[in-house]
């Protein structure tokens, strides 16, 4: 059985220090499967699970590995998220087993309509790993599948008339989910993009008692560890009000609460989730 004391399973809990926890579960619920992967579920009751980073990337190419749902009105989702919304995603919604989603969005806004992309062709989702990455960099942002470039953005495609950059741009948490996209209270046009309403009938349902996906394993690899000082702790940012596009500074501003200064972000290296999924280690060279 896979060790998973890295993960904190309530994130109520977390105080800030990301040398304790590398993960915290926000929502729901984990399990170890019987092959050593890390389980999410979803359930009637616990509404899904998501898991979120305890440290923060700002630029680098992110990596998982994972086999999704295959129930109609289930997503699942890995994407990275910042504290001011700026978004990158990968999602699979429903039983579209053959296909990916990207998608991005600026500060909780989709930059257009067009955002989000469909990548087919692929081998069933769910009985199949493939490898999910985000490479996100600051002029460039790549989407691959089991290394192939499906999709690239620039960020002068994300820059409007009005000279405005919508390109995510600041420190973000990777975020793994599995989530009832298919239920009555959410909009109708949600509904249908995820495959309809949930069916907690399926027998796959009644005999797991949830729905499910599977996480073997992530791998990170930050962009500007060579840069930052030595005594990196923490990402702090503002809104620049004339561009609308924080600036970002590397300080060493603790990020545990009840510290001397609360920042956003962790500690920024090179760092992998071990063993299937159940545990993220610090790499040995931070910067």
């Amino acid at each position: 059985m896979h060790d998973f004391s890295r993960i904190l399973s309530n994130a109520t809990y977390f105080d800030g220090n990301a040398t304790k926890y590398d993960w915290v579960v926000n929502s729901g619920n984990i399990i170890n499967s019987t092959a050593g992967e890390l389980g999410m579920t979803l359930t009637q009751d616990n509404g899904g699970t998501r898991l979120s980073s305890t440290r923060y990337v700002h630029y680098g190419k992110i990596t998982t590995r994972l086999k999704t749902g295959k129930w109609g009105g289930v997503v699942t989702a890995f994407i990275t998220m910042s504290d001011i919304k700026d978004e990158i995603d990968w999602e699979f919604p429903g039983a579209e087993t053959t296909q990916g989603q990207s998608n991005y969005f600026w500060q909780g806004v989709v930059p257009a309509q067009t955002a989000g992309g469909t990548h087919g062709n692929l081998t069933d989702t769910f009985v199949n790993y493939h490898d999910y990455t985000i490479d996100w960099q600051q002029d460039t942002l790549t989407w691959l599948i089991d290394g192939n470039v499906v999709r690239t953005l620039k960020r002068s495609d994300a820059t409007g008339s009005d000279g405005v950059s919508r390109y995510p741009s600041t420190p973000s948490r990777i975020e793994l989910s599995i989530w009832p996209a298919g239920i009555n209270t959410s909009a109708q046009g949600t509904i249908e993009w995820a495959g309809g309403l949930i069916d907690w009938n399926d027998p796959d349902y009644v005999a797991a008692g949830h729905f499910y996906a599977l996480v073997n394993s992530v791998s990170v690899e930050c962009a500007d560890t060579s840069s930052n000082p030595a005594n990196a702790q923490s990402y702090v940012y503002g809104k620049n009000a004339s561009a609308f596009t924080p600036a970002v500074d590397v300080t060493n501003q603790t990020t545990v609460t009840n510290g001397a200064t609360r920042a956003f972000g962790g500690v920024s290296g090179v760092w992998s989730m071990l063993a299937a999924g159940a545990a993220m280690a610090l790499g040995a060279v931070l910067a």
